[in-house]
């Protein structure tokens, strides 16, 4: 439980202390925020192939900020943590259990046939949002400012995840009211 909330908020701050950063501290040095974001994510990689890709591409991003001292490789972290999102729900498509209807699964539950097909569209949306997510990440670390990139990155985009969260929430109230699930 603990390494969830370091984890959570490692991950919150890193474009923030990135930004704070960057014209402070070199590169190489802000690639230890990185490396630390990596290892509290090693507790998982026996669960998860999102995980352990997840901290692969993190440690070849920090062996390249290190080499280069260069702040892109760092800026592209958010990238790669919609990338690896994206893997894990877009496999989970071609499996007959969705990522989302597996989550919901954990509670122990069976549900009927509708409500896995309607689990697996949130699925599908879950990875379009990635794929918009990592699009403005890669170009906000690409052609903007270090404080647009850490302003989307840092908070509009957990906004909008919160904002896709809340939406999909109303919409399940109303589809199990439709449903009798």
């Amino acid at each position: 439980m603990l390494l969830n909330v370091a984890t959570v908020i490692i991950t919150v701050l890193y474009p923030l202390a990135i930004w704070f950063g960057h014209g402070q501290i070199e590169p190489r040095w802000l690639a230890g925020l990185l490396l630390l974001a990596a290892a509290v994510r090693l507790p998982a990689l026996r669960l998860s192939a999102a995980a352990r890709w997840s901290v692969a591409g993190a440690l070849v991003l920090v062996a390249c900020a290190i080499w280069s001292n260069l702040l892109l490789p760092l800026k592209l972290y958010p990238v790669l943590v919609s990338a690896a999102l994206l893997g894990a729900f877009g496999a989970s498509l071609l499996t007959p259990v969705s990522a989302i209807e597996r989550m919901a699964r954990l509670s122990g539950q069976d549900f009927p046939p509708v409500a896995s097909a309607y689990m697996r569209g949130v699925t599908q949306v879950w990875c379009a949002f990635f794929v918009v997510n990592g699009a403005i990440a890669l170009g906000t670390a690409l052609w903007a400012s270090e404080a647009v990139w850490s302003l989307y990155t840092g908070v509009i985009s957990y906004a909008l995840m919160g904002i896709l969260f809340g939406t999909e929430y109303l919409v399940r109230l109303r589809f199990r009211r439709l449903h009798h699930v």
